[in-house]
């Protein structure tokens, strides 16, 4: 206490040296003291780090702007000056509350994830940092979203039988005014010009700009309702959203505190002609996107095409992710996909175009093909969660997605009934790329050690996951001959390093040696790296490659699956071995010895510590006395000998308990687990930890696809499911008869057995029969040829006129 009192007197008696000053050294580490976030738990922080490494309060903000951020520990005189900067070229002015709170409000930035803010009290020197996480419009606190009262109203106001009042709501008190105003904001993306001297989609900018105002110098009162009238002047802005501020601020002022609606279509002010004839407007506005898609660049060849059924689609947990608007998990009752129970969406967008997958399933796990409903997934020109660099078009999270997929489906599907040539575009993919491998190949192995070890290293392809264990302490305080996982740090090339450790019963998240905060969005799209935390007991990790880590918690004790694309099949050494469908060489060591799997397990246990990593290797956080301690200085504890076979007495009454529970696959360790530990709960979450890894596996075992069969014009197609063994019948309608296969069923090779039916009137029958011959030679040839050519890993992407897809294993 006396130093610490010493200290603080001398730092305000002199100004900090430079050598020991944390401005514009943020997350280094100095001679003599800290910098680094570490230093808070370490107490080795430099003098004026809270002051020059601060924290803000929200730590995060809708992508939109306008929310008030604090700068926590900065107290300045009333009238002060105040500059704020952001992603290192937003100026805007911060303000001072009579308190002398320091707030800097944050700016429209069109894109999402951790943005660097830099303020100065002197207006000269931006050498004080912080940053705060830009989040996705459709994933902000509702709590600063302005509420559209009756959203079905909002969204088909101007068709027939859709009038009357539109309301919204809002939290009064995060205005601090009394009196508001109301404002239209459009959103669109125009082109930059010639001077730009760029072609295509890097040629467009994004522009979300004021309209007008919808109501001004508004009592603050939480609602406000309006009757909209036609804008013939505006009505080219078709997407958009409300915004209210403080009446005190200008017409449209950019930067201010303020608070959003979600982004909409604009249907309540489109043009007097929409409001005559809405169904023909939607029309020719669907014609009009109909001829631009025709003329831009195909994106569908890029995409990874969707797994066969739902139980794959939910263990490629590297490469797809939970569409938030049809989720099974919350009930989501899949509104744009009348049929689905479940859609998924690919994480990555693709390489060229930045575009998106999306892969919906019906109850029973099947992939809902558009060629049979409207509520089969769609690929997306412009991925929904954007796509670096993010601020121009067609990667503006959220903003580019809407206008090039979903306005569209406006046209063509709810104002209109031409969906069919909305989903001529955007037609379902039918097969899954390649598999994913949990990279043991199988093999069953006790580690014990404890320290920090290499779980997978990929040197060829820059992937690093490494795992800290520790002994197991039970809940009296006594310490067991056993370890468990402690935590999990992972790197892949150039990516954010995330680390995912135990801490005070629940699982903590970091991104560069810094928690990571989960209060407004459960998912972060980082720099090269995707973390998705739905609880406090469930992190997954994905990265660019694919690759997936899931780490689960249960029972306290922490769980780590690895899925990897099989492009690092023969590229991964370390603790979950060689990755090559081959057992016998998991056991590899770093000097490319191979140890049997029949050693004995003091071997084995030798084998495990030298994986060890080194400390400049290392990944983990040291952010407390206790990790310096026990790991920095030996990343591998050689004195620390586990139990290597607990003895099962017959006496003991644990026996009997552990027996009856410890049963079937994983039995030997669940079973291991509770003598080491003596307890059936511990024993039992690593049975659920097995139990899932399981599921796992058979959720991503191949399944043989045939492909879609179109339904035949003037006739009916029984079922959708296209996997191995299905059978499909047809039927013509009435004063129709059906040349070709009644039924057709899918083979174990991926082809069907049969011919495309087809239905004609009765009297062309004749003609149909009479050629038949002729034209099954020709078919046969076509499809000789087309599998002769088409690789044997791959299958040829179809053409949106193709009546048939070719099969293949998923």
């Amino acid at each position: 206490m006396r130093s610490i009192l010493i200290c603080a007197i001398l730092l305000t008696a002199i100004p900090c040296t430079a050598g020991l000053s944390c401005r514009g050294r943020c997350g280094g580490v100095l001679e003599g003291c800290s910098c680094h976030p570490s230093c808070v738990t370490l107490m080795s922080c430099c003098p004026d780090y809270n002051q020059s490494c601060f924290q803000l309060d929200p730590q995060s903000s809708c992508m939109l702007g306008g929310r008030p951020l604090r700068v926590r520990g900065l107290v300045l005189q009333p009238g002060s000056r105040l500059l704020c900067r952001f992603n290192g070229e937003i100026e805007r002015d911060g303000f001072i509350d009579a308190e002398g709170q320091a707030y800097c409000v944050s700016p429209l930035l069109y894109e999402t994830g951790w943005i660097t803010l830099d303020v100065s009290t002197d207006g000269k020197h931006l050498d004080r940092s912080a940053e705060f996480l830009s989040v996705h419009p459709s994933k902000a606190d509702r709590v600063f979203e302005v509420a559209l009262v009756n959203a079905t109203q909002w969204q088909y106001y101007g068709t027939p039988n859709v009038p009357g009042q539109l309301r919204m709501t809002w939290n009064s008190s995060l205005i601090r005014a009394d009196r508001v105003n109301v404002e239209l904001w459009g959103y669109r993306e125009v082109d930059r010009g010639d001077a730009a001297g760029a072609k295509g989609p890097s040629s467009l900018r994004a522009e979300l700009s004021y309209l007008y105002s919808v109501g001004r110098n508004l009592a603050n009162s939480g609602g406000f309702g309006f009757i909209p009238e036609p804008r013939e002047g505006y009505s080219q802005w078709e997407l958009g959203n409300i915004r209210i501020t403080s009446n005190a601020e200008a017409d449209g002022a950019k930067d201010v505190e303020a608070l959003w609606s979600a982004a909409h279509v604009l249907a309540w002010h489109l043009e007097q002609s929409f409001r005559d004839n809405s169904s023909a407007w939607a029309r020719d506005k669907c014609l009009q996107w109909d001829g631009l898609e025709k003329k831009a660049p195909d994106f569908l060849s890029e995409l990874m095409d969707c797994p066969c059924t739902l139980a794959q689609a939910r263990a490629d947990t590297g490469r797809f992710h939970t569409d938030y608007s049809c989720n099974i998990e919350s009930g989501s009752v899949c509104t744009y996909h009348p049929g689905s129970a479940h859609c998924v969406r690919a994480i990555q967008a693709s390489p060229v175009h930045g575009s998106g997958q999306q892969c919906c399933y019906d109850s029973t796990g099947a992939l809902m093909m558009t060629g049979d409903s409207s509520g089969g997934g769609t690929p997306d020109r412009a991925h929904d969660w954007g796509s670096p660099p993010y601020r121009e078009p067609p990667h503006v999270p959220g903003y580019s997605h809407w206008l090039y997929d979903v306005m569209s489906f406006y046209y063509c599907c709810l104002w209109s009934d031409h969906c069919q040539i909305y989903l001529k575009h955007r037609p379902s993919s039918v097969v899954l790329g390649d598999p994913h491998f949990i990279t043991f190949d199988g093999l069953q192995y006790t580690f014990n050690g404890r320290g920090e070890y290499h779980l997978v290293s990929s040197p060829h392809r820059e992937l690093r996951v490494q795992v800290r264990t520790e002994q197991v302490k039970l809940n009296n305080g006594t310490l067991v001959k056993a370890t468990r996982l402690s935590s999990v740090a992972m790197k892949e090339k150039a990516s954010d390093v995330i680390e995912v450790r135990l801490a005070e019963g629940r699982l903590q998240v970091l991104r560069n040696q810094k928690v990571l905060p989960f209060t407004e969005q459960r998912w972060m799209d980082l720099h090269g790296v995707f973390v998705f935390v739905p609880g406090p007991e469930n992190a997954t990790v994905s990265f660019s490659s694919g690759t997936g880590v899931e780490v689960r918690l249960h029972e306290g004790t922490m769980a780590v699956t690895v899925l990897l694309p099989v492009e690092f099949s023969n590229r991964t050494l370390g603790l979950l071995g060689v990755m090559n469908s081959d057992q016998t060489d998991d056991l590899m060591t770093q000097r490319g010895a191979v140890v049997s799997a029949d050693a004995p397990s003091e071997e084995i246990f030798t084998f495990g510590g030298g994986w060890s990593i080194s400390n400049k290797s290392s990944l983990f956080t040291y952010d407390s006395a206790y990790l310096l301690d026990l790991y920095v200085h030996s990343s591998h504890d050689a004195a620390f000998v586990p139990d290597f076979s607990p003895p099962e007495r017959p006496d003991d009454p644990l026996v009997s308990d552990m027996s009856a529970m410890c049963s079937g696959e994983g039995a030997n360790f669940c079973k291991y687990d509770t003598l080491t530990t003596g307890s059936l709960s511990v024993g039992n979450a690593t049975l659920r930890a097995y139990q899932r890894y399981e599921a796992v596996m058979n959720a991503l075992q191949p399944v043989v696809s045939c492909g879609w069969l179109r339904t035949p014009k003037n006739g009916k197609k029984n079922g959708t499911r296209y996997l191995e063994g299905t059978t499909l019948s047809f039927s013509c309608d009435d004063g129709y008869a059906r040349s070709g296969s009644t039924e057709r069923t899918c083979l174990c090779d991926g082809t069907w057995t049969g011919e495309q039916p087809q239905c004609v009137t009765e009297d062309v029958v004749g003609m149909v029969l009479g050629t038949v011959g002729s034209l099954s030679v020709l078919f046969t040839m076509a499809v000789m040829v087309k599998r002769h050519i088409r690789k044997p890993s791959r299958v040829r992407k179809r053409k949106p006129d193709q009546t048939e897809t070719q099969g293949q294993i998923c």
